[in-house]
């Protein structure tokens, strides 16, 4: 269930659907969600749940396969690198919650003078800025003091301790282990849906958003034929499923050998589609009163940078009455899908070295001590994404690195199972799981068989 709310539908989608021009994204979005995500998602969960093991050692099926498994590892540990990053954002955010008024609205002293016509102007750019603008660009990134990628500048401290505190908790909790989360997914795949409504419902009262859910959903059709609408769709639907980075295997490698793989897909991947959806509206509603605001198209009203969703989250929760009580349950909620998010990644990391080095799971010490290097090397590692330049380094590898890489990995696994280890064989391993296989689930499944042995590989290709 946990797959159904997560950080990339909440905070991703959005970001990419302003990308690339609102509407248009949806179409490619829900092509690559049913002809590649849902079979990919059915492929990957079974191959986890039939092997019983993690993304490396459960190619015993086919040893030829074995590299898709260590790829799964490399883009598992960028994605892992960066994504613990957006944690730490939002754990700033969180303590800055604390402070009344909040530090980005406009009862905030300092922010006096800038919202006497809505906006300040960036003196070097001369682009309008809002607040919640200001206080993510200088106060969080510290990007309006870095000239690039090769400016990152030192070290944000308030960050780099939040980035600590992140994987100080992403220790514990693999440390811990995946069966004793269980009940608090419960409470972290429902509770954000209570706090998104409260957001639309907040920005639907607002003047202009109908402007901004007009964007959303009114499709620029030219925009199709741009090949990066289609990357971004894809890489967005593997992001939100879980695809391709070996935690979404390791995870179904604990579940029953007869559990109904096929039910799990169509729900899980359903209810992430529909959040995903339902997401976008809080956010552009604000987008649209944002651009009410300053007198511009929707389109140019905001960066359309990773951190999107940092400022138009904030202006909502700004607007609400008691807005630092909200604020605070928001980012919490924030911090709890990261948190979600990110131990499945490093599931599929520890899960595929542990497999290797079956000795590590049976001593206790040993393990904790990997796991602690493992994750002090991540937190190294991560602070040249809390420089002052960070947020270059941080859309490099988000949009070049781990996009790119689960687009090749996906399309290698498809295909390895489909050609070599058998398209055939895969689906009677499937039928001998959910036995007796009911009469809708042998109809699905042949679906599912013409995907990947055809319409997917050729999306994955083209994309």
């Amino acid at each position: 269930m946990g797959y159904c709310v997560g950080l990339a539908n909440v905070w991703r989608f959005p970001y990419l659907c302003y990308r690339n021009g609102g509407g248009v994204f949806l179409i490619p979005y829900f092509i690559m969600l049913f002809v590649t995500g849902v079979p990919l998602f059915l492929m990957e969960l079974s191959l986890g749940q039939y092997g019983a093991a993690g993304p490396i050692t459960v190619w015993k099926c086919c040893p030829l396969l074995k590299g898709i498994g260590i790829g799964m590892l490399c883009v598992s540990t960028l994605v892992c690198l960066y994504y613990n990053v957006i944690i730490a954002w939002t754990f700033y955010y969180l303590g800055s919650s604390f402070q009344s008024p909040l530090p980005w609205s406009c009862d905030a002293p300092a922010n006096v003078g800038l919202c006497g016509n809505g906006t300040a102007r960036n003196s070097s750019t001369g682009e309008g800025l809002s607040p919640t603008e200001k206080f993510w660009n200088e106060r969080v990134l510290g990007v309006a003091y870095s000239e690039g990628l090769h400016d990152p500048g030192p070290v944000r401290w308030p960050l780099a301790l939040c980035l600590l505190a992140a994987w100080i908790i992403i220790f514990l909790c693999i440390l811990k282990g995946i069966r004793s989360s269980g009940k608090v997914v419960y409470v972290t795949a429902t509770f954000p849906y209570l706090v998104l409504i409260v957001l639309i419902i907040r920005g639907a009262t607002l003047e202009g958003s109908l402007q901004g859910i007009a964007f959303y959903l009114t499709p620029d059709w030219s925009r199709l034929a741009n090949a990066q609408v289609w990357n971004d769709a894809a890489s967005q639907v593997f992001y939100s499923l879980g695809i391709g980075v070996g935690g979404l295997l390791s995870m179904a490698s604990y579940n029953k050998f007869d559990n109904n793989v096929i039910r799990d897909t169509l729900i899980i991947t359903g209810g992430n589609c529909c959040t995903s959806f339902f997401a976008g509206f809080a956010i552009f509603s604000i987008l649209g009163h944002m651009a009410w605001k300053k007198g511009v198209p929707v389109g140019e009203v905001a960066d359309s940078g990773p951190g999107l969703a940092f400022v138009a989250y904030p202006e909502a929760l700004a607007l609400l009455p008691g807005s630092a009580f909200w604020s605070i349950l928001f980012f919490l909620m924030l911090f709890m899908l990261g948190i979600d998010t990110l131990f499945g990644n490093m599931e599929g990391i520890t899960a595929a070295v542990l497999d290797e080095f079956p000795h590590l799971r049976t001593n206790t010490l040993h393990k904790s001590l990997f796991l602690g290097a493992l994750c002090f090397s991540f937190y190294l590692m991560g602070l040249l994404l809390v420089t002052n330049g960070g947020i270059y380094w941080f859309t490099l590898i988000d949009s070049f690195s781990t996009s790119f890489g689960l687009i090749i990995i996906t399309l290698f696994m498809c295909i390895g199972i489909s050609f070599f280890y058998g398209v055939n064989q895969f689906c009677q391993d499937i039928i001998d799981m959910v036995c007796p296989c009911p009469a809708w689930c042998l109809k699905v499944l042949v679906y599912f068989k013409a995907c990947w042995v055809f319409f997917t590989p050729f999306l994955l290709l083209v994309s």
